[in-house]
């Protein structure tokens, strides 16, 4: 007996921008912060939300047939995820991701991804990579929370509280995190924020926030002209490779080999799938997203990132898999 066919799965998959608009419209009304103070009911969440009852209730339903809230009786509760990240009260908040995720500077690119398809990369006319795009303001400010725990295991993975004097530079510094926490656990490091003028004034931001201000520069301009300078122990080249096309990608890397000192280390943080490119999903979906976004960016897979290194200069690459983000880092050494 053949295996019986429904359109289930491909019905979901249609609509599945419903499910966006719902966590969407829940972090911009707090209704998981509400349920976590503990207004259980539709009346009650309503209430605190300033929505109307019907509104809530409806919404809540949802979210709950789609795994994000959980309903016993009448009474909606969080889920384990929701409470960590999506609480506004847990000190893993991530709900500010939505501003940028949910922008319109990433979701228009997808009406037309026929047209991407058919071109090789992007319809849009200013592209993530267009010089100071005013959306890598808004990664600054809203992306920080869900950095936090790469940028930590980052931090712990090169030797951070060691102490050493080191210069860190900072490629495409965004809001900045991955070297602040790496002078936070180094006293005696030096950190060099690279990336458009605008973005840098939020780095700045975040690094007098953490303490570290007398020890950080900023480095205006584009990574891929400016003079980066030398003599770096550490270089940070985070969710940065990705934007572009191998080619380019391989000359930017000789770039960075040639401002380490000998021994020094480019540290990478990339999504990396596997080499059958579908796996794991996350990863190896991100390729889609670049498709959307860019004129050539891809999700690279280890060989291809081993052997950019390596053509570049680098001596050796070692892989170390996150445990808290399904990010790869790949540490090369000049």
């Amino acid at each position: 007996m053949s295996n019986p066919v429904s359109m289930e799965h491909i019905f979901q998959t249609i609509l599945a921008y419903q499910r966006t608009a719902a966590i969407k419209a829940a972090v911009e009304l707090d209704v998981f912060t509400a349920i976590g103070e503990g207004n259980g009911t539709a009346e009650q969440i309503a209430r605190r939300c300033t929505a109307s009852e019907r509104g809530i209730r409806i919404l809540a339903d949802y979210l709950v047939i789609a795994g994000l809230l959980t309903k016993t009786g009448n009474t909606y509760g969080l889920t384990p995820d929701t409470a960590f990240f999506l609480d506004r009260r847990s000190s893993a908040y991530a709900g500010s991701i939505t501003q940028f995720l949910l922008n319109a500077s990433q979701v228009d690119p997808f009406d037309d991804i026929a047209g991407a398809v058919r071109k090789g990369g992007t319809t849009v006319d200013r592209s993530a990579i267009a010089p100071e795009h005013p959306m890598w303001m808004d990664f600054a400010r809203a992306m920080t929370p869900i950095m936090m725990p790469a940028s930590q295991a980052i931090a712990e993975l090169i030797g951070a509280d060691k102490g050493e004097s080191w210069k860190v530079l900072d490629i495409a510094a965004g809001h900045g995190v991955f070297g602040i926490t790496i002078a936070q656990q180094n006293p005696n490091a030096e950190v060099v924020a690279l990336d458009w003028p605008n973005v840098l004034q939020v780095a700045e931001e975040n690094a007098k926030k953490a303490g570290i201000g007398s020890r950080f520069r900023k480095l205006p301009g584009d990574a891929m002209k400016v003079d980066l300078g030398s003599g770096y122990d550490v270089v940070l080249i985070t969710n940065f490779l990705h934007h572009f096309d191998a080619a380019t990608c391989e000359g930017f890397l000789r770039k960075v080999h040639s401002a380490l000192k000998k021994g020094g280390r480019a540290v990478t943080l990339e999504f990396v799938p596997n080499p059958d490119r579908i796996s794991p999903p996350i990863p190896a979906g991100f390729s889609f997203m670049m498709l959307g976004t860019t004129p050539a960016g891809d999700a690279y897979t280890l060989s291809q990132l081993n052997e950019m290194f390596r053509n570049a200069g680098f001596s050796r690459s070692e892989q170390h898999q996150l445990q808290v983000s399904p990010e790869t880092v790949i540490v090369s050494y000049a």
